[in-house]
């Protein structure tokens, strides 16, 4: 019986200790120097992640920026590529088979399309007298994959009523803007321009053949009149002057036109294409550079205000040495100690980074609204990647923490 309320005495006497020492810190927290100590740890570490946080989610944004279908441009991502003319290769300016290979294999390049170029002599020209047109042409092929114009009448056979072409938006620019008014003839829009049938001279060994022709839609992606590979096929298997000729262009998708490593790629083996959609690539570096210092600030900034909190639950610890002697004299162990002082100061982490979660999420909403009226489109809210980084953060704080108070309990026990 006495053991029983010596022991209950113990527990009370322990339980009152522990609200003393509970007192204590919060004294030690509220006066002068624990209050500039606190406030010095609660906005070090509140500015530390904050700077991380928004690091890692211009990270996720970066990525998205690049890799979003969403942003994903149907002109831009699909680059025409040739061997850069120069007098040394004056009429050796096919790819060969290896060079197309190698193209192939490269972690920039999604899919890789040749254009066949017509090797017979043609010419096109109205079928009216009413609209006297008259040019020679030459026409281009290329894998369905990469056209961007969808039409029901993009297929030929021998008994296809007209031959449907594409035409590049360029060269109707240049009709009714140039050419229409040095020739006194009318401007025409894409509807009607697609009304008119036109006739397509091809000159054989045996005489000039003629067919109907067609404009069923115009590209923004390939400058050069494009035909049915059915067409052109039959075209150059009947008619051309060339055996076995090998293509001189082709066409690649790409997530990033702008990928420096591609236009590295492009310079080294002599290729060209269309500079202005590489050109970003000239930037890249720098907002690579920006991406890697916000990192680089935020974990340094990160790293400060640990110590920062590591020194504040130092001191306040060795301002409570005598009360925690006196709780272990009491029965209390280092665990329990440690568990009630953990308490006592992670909380307000979890605060830190609550408050700066939201203060994120604001961020990134208003940057949504801003960029989508620049018809670039960003997540409304934070990604995954940016929870689980505060997740982690949050994780590696307690651990420093727990560390932190087992050891200075330690010392202040022996």
């Amino acid at each position: 019986m006495r053991i029983q309320i010596l022991t209950t005495r113990i527990d009370i006497n322990f339980e009152r200790a522990m609200r003393s020492l509970n007192t204590l810190l919060k004294k030690l927290i509220r006066t002068a120097t624990g209050r500039k100590r606190f406030v010095m740890a609660f906005i070090g570490l509140s500015v530390a992640m904050l700077l991380i946080l928004s690091a890692v989610q211009i990270q996720v944004d970066y990525n998205d920026l690049l890799n979003s279908k969403t942003n994903q441009d149907s002109i831009a991502n699909f680059l025409v590529v040739n061997k850069v003319l120069t007098d040394r290769n004056l009429g050796a300016t096919s790819l060969n088979d290896s060079e197309i290979a190698d193209l192939k294999r490269q972690g920039f390049v999604e899919a890789v399309g040749l254009l066949t170029p017509s090797r017979f002599k043609a010419s096109i020209q109205s079928a009216s007298d009413r609209f006297p047109f008259f040019t020679d042409i030459a026409f281009e092929s290329v894998p369905n994959d990469f056209i961007d114009v969808v039409s029901k009448d993009w297929h030929w056979d021998e008994s296809s009523r007209f031959v449907p072409i594409i035409a590049p938006n360029m060269f109707l620019d240049f009709y009714n803007f140039q050419f229409s008014f040095s020739q006194n003839l009318p401007q025409l829009t894409q509807t009607v321009v697609k009304m008119i049938v036109f006739k397509i001279n091809v000159y054989t060994p045996n005489g000039i053949m003629t067919l109907n022709g067609k404009v069923v839609g115009f590209s923004d992606r390939i400058s050069s009149l494009l035909v049915p590979q059915e067409f052109m096929n039959w075209g150059n298997s009947r008619f051309a002057n060339a055996a076995n000729a090998k293509p001189s262009r082709a066409i690649l998708r790409t997530k990033d036109p702008g990928n420096p490593t591609l236009v590295s790629y492009l310079k080294e083996k002599g290729l060209a294409t269309d500079a202005d959609k590489t050109r970003f690539s000239r930037y890249r570096h720098i907002v690579d550079l920006v991406v890697k210092i916000a990192w680089v600030t935020g974990l340094l900034m990160f790293l400060f205000a640990m110590v920062i909190f590591t020194l504040f639950i130092q001191l306040t610890i060795a301002s409570c040495k005598e009360e925690i002697i006196l709780l272990v004299t009491l029965g209390a162990s280092p665990g329990q100690l440690r568990h009630f002082l953990v308490r006592q100061f992670f909380p307000v982490n979890v605060l830190i980074v609550l408050i700066s979660m939201i203060m994120i999420t604001g961020l990134q909403y208003g940057a949504h609204i801003w960029l989508a009226r620049q018809n670039v489109y960003l997540d409304t809210w934070l990604g995954p990647t940016t929870f689980i980084a505060a997740a982690a953060i949050l994780g590696l704080i307690w651990a420093v923490n727990r560390v932190t108070i087992r050891k200075y309990i330690r010392l202040s026990t022996n």
